[in-house]
């Protein structure tokens, strides 16, 4: 940077000659004056391509499904706050000198006239300052919102010690998602109809490390897939998500085996009627897909039985553990829905370690954690078992990882393009007020007292660093609101407002500390 305007400076100067420079003082800034009217015609025009953007990011965000599609609204953005800037200056003045009251009273026709000039002279330096204030005000609120929803969702997602599940009915053959084929033994797929506790007692693990324990079947029906579970609704969602993938399987849980994970849990356990069905969705955008069949009463056939929604919204509830609510859905069905053993898809359990120190729960973590040193994984592997899962403790440690990260990137980059919008103002009011020495002489000479001087300086310098900020203010209500929306399920509305509190203690304390001793600092400058 410092090379940077050693270099340029120096071409500058080389311009001009040096009886220019030594004359430099007596002549004014030649300032271009723009036509008022073309200024309010590009302000406003500038202003509906920033509502526009201010919309595709709020009630437009389902169209935003790729990254090439948001690159456009952050270009109409940057580029409208750059033409707002540079309007402003062509036709506020000209709008406050028609109001006599207020542009004759005191030294306002000084002030404003230096605030019209700074920013004729600055409009690209405004409109980065404000768009760094932006990302500050947007980064810290939203980083801090996700920091606060994680922590509270890990104590309520982690119930218990492990989560385990087992896929059961092993075809012969399958295609992974990598496209690779997969060949199954007899062997093996006889082993996949045993339940998980079967298989942890025949591999030599007995209940001495388990208790609380719960296993249930999940279910699936080639009847219902996520396209059949929307009907009628189906084209105006995938209008709407394109990138579901509609022909997956709907997991199917009976409500007997769900309340018993509930009860567990110590969750919301349900009732069903034999021909009602409830849908479990915690993920807050997959429910409000899913509550467009359900507000509709729409009917679901299961293994060949009709069954009606009792609710006409999705309900809370979950079954795997997580660091935050990602459930994206879960159909409850009565004890009596006539599913068989081959539409089980797989086994789950939850349970909670034996052990009564800390010491004793690492030593059973590593049994089912560490891959490389158990003998007990690698005697399910021999056997063609593969029993995947979560532990309350890996979980937490992830989190507090991930949300430990956040919070360092969130300070270290909100403070850095704070200090560095704050600094730039700061400095470029301290130049103008050593070049501008001579004018506060003649205020003095023309009747003005200190006082006067001051407050008109004070004014001065808060318009100055109000008018970026203001815009960043306006920028960031919608541009948290989109943030919030792309990490739905991790970050919640509720843990906004404390967020938006710090942000704002810590934004008054550094810019309000750059703000008054720029103020103090150009005080000393202008004295006699």
């Amino acid at each position: 940077m410092y090379v940077a305007v050693a270099i340029f400076n120096t071409i500058t100067i080389s311009r001009y000659k040096l009886i220019h420079l030594l004359t430099a003082l007596k002549k004014n800034e030649k300032v271009k004056i723009k036509n008022p009217f073309l200024c309010v015609v590009i302000f406003l025009l500038a202003s509906s391509v920033l509502g526009y953007a201010y919309w595709k990011v709020t009630g437009g965000i389902q169209t935003l499904d790729t990254a090439d599609k948001i690159l456009p609204v952050i270009i109409m953005g940057t580029v409208s706050t750059i033409f707002i800037f540079w309007s402003l200056s062509g036709f506020v003045l000209n709008l406050i000198k028609s109001m006599k009251k207020v542009y004759l009273k005191d030294t306002n026709m000084f002030v404003l006239r230096q605030i019209n000039n700074k920013i004729n002279t600055m409009v690209v330096s405004m409109s980065v300052i404000c768009l760094m204030l932006f990302m500050t005000i947007s980064i810290l609120s939203s980083s801090l919102s996700l920091r606060n929803t994680m922590q509270k969702d890990l104590k309520e997602m982690t119930p218990v010690d492990i989560n385990l599940y087992k896929t059961a009915n092993l075809p012969e053959q399958s295609v992974n998602r990598y496209g690779k084929e997969n060949i199954y033994t007899k062997e093996a797929r006889e082993d996949s109809k045993i339940t998980i506790q079967q298989s942890l007692k025949n591999s030599g693990m007995g209940n001495d490390i388990l208790k609380d324990v719960v296993e249930i079947p999940i279910y699936t029906s080639n009847q219902l897939t996520m396209a059949t579970f929307f009907g009628e609704c189906l084209e105006q969602v995938k209008a709407q998500f394109s990138m579901l993938a509609y022909d997956t399987p709907e997991e199917i849980v009976k409500i007997s085996d769900y309340n018993k994970i509930a009860k567990l849990y110590g969750i919301q356990q349900y009732e069903l009627k034999n021909d009602e069905y409830i849908v479990l969705c915690d993920y807050d955008t997959m429910a409000k897909i899913r509550n467009q069949p359900l507000e509709k009463k729409n009917v679901l056939t299961i293994a060949g039985k009709q069954y009606h929604t009792k609710y006409q919204a999705c309900q809370e509830g979950f079954i795997v553990m997580a660091t935050s609510h990602v459930n994206t859905g879960i159909i409850l069905v009565p004890d009596d829905c006539p599913l068989t053993e081959e539409n089980k898809e797989k086994y789950f359990l939850a349970a909670n370690y034996k052990a009564t120190t800390e010491e004793e729960k690492e030593k059973i973590e590593e049994l089912f954690t560490d891959r490389n040193a158990s003998s007990f994984i690698q005697k399910l592997q021999e056997q063609g078992i593969t029993i995947d899962g979560m532990t309350k403790i890996s979980i937490m440690e992830s989190s507090v990882g991930l949300a430990t990260i956040v919070t360092f990137i969130a300070i270290y980059l909100g403070i850095i393009f704070l200090i560095a919008s704050s600094a730039i103002l700061a400095l470029k009011q301290l130049t103008e007020s050593s070049d501008n020495r001579q004018r506060y002489i003649i205020l003095r000479k023309i009747g003005c007292d200190e006082t006067m001087i001051n407050r008109a300086l004070f004014r001065q310098i808060g318009i100055f660093f109000a008018m970026p900020l203001l815009l960043a203010v306006i920028h960031s209500v919608f541009g948290i609101q989109f943030v919030l929306s792309m990490m739905a399920g991790l970050a919640s509305t509720e843990d906004l407002l404390p967020s938006v509190v710090v942000t704002v203690i810590v934004i008054g304390a550094i810019y309000g500390a750059y703000f008054l001793a720029t103020y103090w600092g150009s005080k000393n400058i202008i004295k006699e």
